[in-house]
């Protein structure tokens, strides 16, 4: 099996980990706070990582460019955008089908993929993304009678509208992440991918706590006191968020951010699992067909 796949379920464990601490945290805190405790905490071991890439393991640091710094920007802003739609989800449906909503971006990062870098997913790609896609839809209308018009009605409603428009956001920060990283190649003596989705991360995670604190301090104070008071859990959360991230760069560094995040799709198996055990969500049959989906788009992908 492939690096970038392992690297991927691995990561895919570790972001369901997050959201579901970040759903707790939800119930003490504000969605912005939630939001922030992402990236805020997370900082910290950002920057552990890239510094043992540099100082212990002695791997050279790239030299970015401008094109690493707009591209950068641009997948900071639209995670945290993607993340807080993400976070106000979980207030209108549980965990497992606020998470399924937005798990429409590797189609969406394949638009994205096609139109800034001009890459084409193959025939038996898009069937994967297809399938995968379907099984979200399932999952979505699985608390509702099943028909033609509830799968269209379902992909209008506010809750579907939130989690789509959530999707969209990743699946451009993914592509941002995968054009910023490989802009970093041509200043090293060879390319390599972890340096290159240390740094990334690191300056990203950076630019994106400086934006989220300056919107609390001026737009919610109140909400430092709750961050400060929830800080044991929010450890945690940065923890798991960083260490997911630095899997996803790594992950989309090797390879199209679109086919990643097919394989990323994994992590519904984790969301059931988290909803059944922790949250106590009952899991219907249809939620159960949709993941089965998602997963057989996955072994799709992997074995074409």
């Amino acid at each position: 099996m492939e690096t970038w796949v392992l690297i991927t379920v691995a990561a895919a464990f570790l972001q369901n980990v997050r959201s579901a601490m970040q759903k707790h945290l939800k119930g003490v805190m504000g969605t912005t706070g939630a939001t922030f405790v992402r990236f805020g905490f997370g900082l910290p071991f950002a920057l552990l990582y890239l510094f043992v890439l540099w100082q212990v393991v002695g791997r050279p640091l790239p030299v970015p460019n401008g094109t690493f710094f707009l591209w950068a920007v641009i997948g900071g802003l639209a995670q945290i955008a993607a993340t807080f739609l993400l976070v106000h989800l979980f207030s209108f449906r549980n965990f497992a089908v606020g998470t399924a909503y937005s798990r429409t971006e590797p189609a969406q990062a394949a638009l994205f993929g096609l139109i800034f870098l001009g890459e084409h997913a193959s025939q038996g790609t898009l069937v994967a993304i297809a399938i995968s896609v379907v099984g979200v839809m399932l999952i979505s209308v699985a608390r509702t009678t099943l028909s033609p018009r509830s799968l269209v009605t379902s992909v209008f409603s506010r809750t579907a509208g939130i989690g789509l428009l959530s999707g969209t956001f990743f699946g451009l920060s993914a592509v941002a992440y995968r054009s910023a990283s490989l802009a970093l190649a041509p200043s090293l003596p060879a390319p390599d991918y972890m340096m290159q989705a240390s740094f990334t991360l690191g300056f990203v995670i950076l630019l994106q706590t400086i934006v989220m604190l300056i919107w609390i301090v001026v737009r919610e104070p109140g909400e430092l006191k709750l961050i400060a008071a929830a800080w044991k859990p929010a450890f945690v959360v940065g923890f798991v968020g960083a260490s997911a991230s630095f899997g996803w760069f790594m992950a989309m560094t090797l390879q199209q951010a679109a086919i990643v995040k097919v394989v990323a799709q994994v992590e519904m198996l984790f969301t059931f699992a988290s909803s059944f055990f922790i949250f106590r969500e009952w899991i219907n049959r249809l939620e159960l067909l949709g993941c089965l989906l998602i997963v057989l788009g996955v072994v799709t992908l992997v074995l074409i």
